[in-house]
């Protein structure tokens, strides 16, 4: 109990000092605050433009391994780009092979896409992704629906002139109506929209939203596309399952078939690139990794610059209160007592800086930054308030100690 109570009064000790030098305090966390808004505020903005630009990219799925001629990790001045270009493309007979073979993935998919316009009316949308997919397209990639309902397998099957499309597009060409049950023309053929996506927003760095998209049944696509080696290459993709880590078995399963349904000899080699969505996500987490180096480093000046300001204000108060330790000693005060003193006020100083620095942070949250959203995370809360009190740790512990041991009788003779 004697130990909390003399801990207590450290406490007390230390505000008491902090607000007696009111000016000197607000000067020493400038540095720590500077330091902290520029450390928390890269690691703010890395976050906040990494989730953004990964969320961008969901129409990709996860967890899926995609059939393509090109490797995603191309390039470079070697890229034998030839050699990939004269591979042949993906076709529904690959497709339909996998679909009754494949024993390693929860779905396996086909689709092919462009870019066209929708009417309805006098209404038109430009610029519409449209895709054309297999009944299975809802098992490998997520189809979160609005209103409406999906596609049948007796309509895909059928080709029928169905179309799932999205919000943006809806309220296009419907404006202040629904727009279920009512047809959209699409390269000069009439579709019945039977579903709606949920909103997703604008995307981002121009990137697919499902917002603009609009799903038909593969055969209706390939009524208007042709498709295959000289036209709108399909892709066939499969979703692998949750305990197949990195989809290692799915890669071995899917390369034997793809091999035997080429007729591709032993010696030969693959003649298609199986690659994986996580490849892209990973890229973009090493490339912000180097972005958040660069956070430690900016913020890592301020923030030594704020250490040694209170590690300098810290000798000072020792200095000015050196009769006042003697004093404090004489009359039985601990070691750890006036090291506490000032300990608790050199991480009160820090703490008050940092969270200084991280209340800016959170404030520029709610500036817009067009179509992207500052999220001060309460990792990065939690970091900031670790990195104040190690500093306010790190700058005072030495003038603390000094005072510390300081004699009694010499520290009370001190003027």
């Amino acid at each position: 109990m004697l130990f909390f109570r003399l801990t207590w009064e450290s406490f007390r000790f230390a505000i008491n000092a902090l607000k007696t030098n009111l000016t000197r305090t607000v000067l020493s966390l400038l540095g720590v605050t500077v330091g902290i808004f520029a450390i928390i505020t890269v690691f703010t903005l890395v976050d906040s433009l990494e989730n953004k630009i990964k969320s961008s990219f969901a129409f990709l799925g996860t967890n899926v391994m995609r059939v393509d001629r090109f490797p995603f990790e191309g390039g470079g001045p070697d890229y034998p780009w030839w050699k990939y270009f004269r591979r042949p493309a993906a076709t529904f007979s690959e497709y339909k092979f996998l679909e009754e073979r494949i024993k390693n993935a929860e779905g396996v998919t086909i689709s092919a896409s462009s870019t066209t316009t929708a009417q309805a009316g006098s209404n038109a949308f430009e610029g519409m992704a449209l895709t054309g997919v297999a009944y299975t397209y809802q098992d490998v990639y997520e189809v979160a629906l609005e209103e409406g309902r999906y596609f049948s397998e007796s309509e895909i099957n059928a080709s029928r002139n169905l179309a799932v499309i999205g919000k943006k597009i809806a309220t296009t060409l419907f404006p202040n109506q629904p727009a279920l049950g009512k047809e959209v023309k699409i390269k000069g053929m009439k579709f019945i929209v039977i579903g709606i996506f949920e909103e997703e927003g604008e995307g981002f760095l121009e990137l697919p939203s499902k917002d603009e998209a609009c799903l038909i049944p593969y055969g209706a696509f390939t009524k208007m596309y042709y498709t295959g080696r000289n036209g709108l290459e399909p892709t066939i993709a499969l979703k692998g399952k949750d305990e197949d880590v990195g989809l290692v078995a799915l890669e071995n399963e899917l390369t034997g078939l793809l091999r035997a349904k080429r007729g591709l000899k032993p010696t030969q080699e693959n003649n298609f690139a199986l690659n994986k969505t996580e490849f892209i996500q990973n890229t973009i987490g090493s490339i912000f990794d180097v972005i958040s180096v660069a956070g430690w480093v900016i913020g890592g000046f301020s923030i030594l610059v704020g250490g040694f300001g209170i590690a300098n204000i810290m000798f000072v108060s020792v200095r000015e209160r050196t009769n006042i330790i003697g004093i404090q000693k004489s009359l039985g005060a601990k070691n750890y007592f006036i090291l506490f003193q000032f300990l608790f006020e050199a991480i009160f100083l820090s703490l008050i800086g940092g969270g200084t620095g991280i209340l800016l942070v959170f404030l520029l949250s709610f500036v817009p930054i067009g179509s992207l959203d500052l999220i001060l995370s309460f990792g990065n809360i939690i970091l900031g308030i670790g990195v104040s009190s190690i500093i306010g740790v790190v700058a005072g512990i030495v003038p603390a100690t000094l005072a510390a041991r300081l004699d009694p009788v010499e520290a009370i003779r001190t003027a």
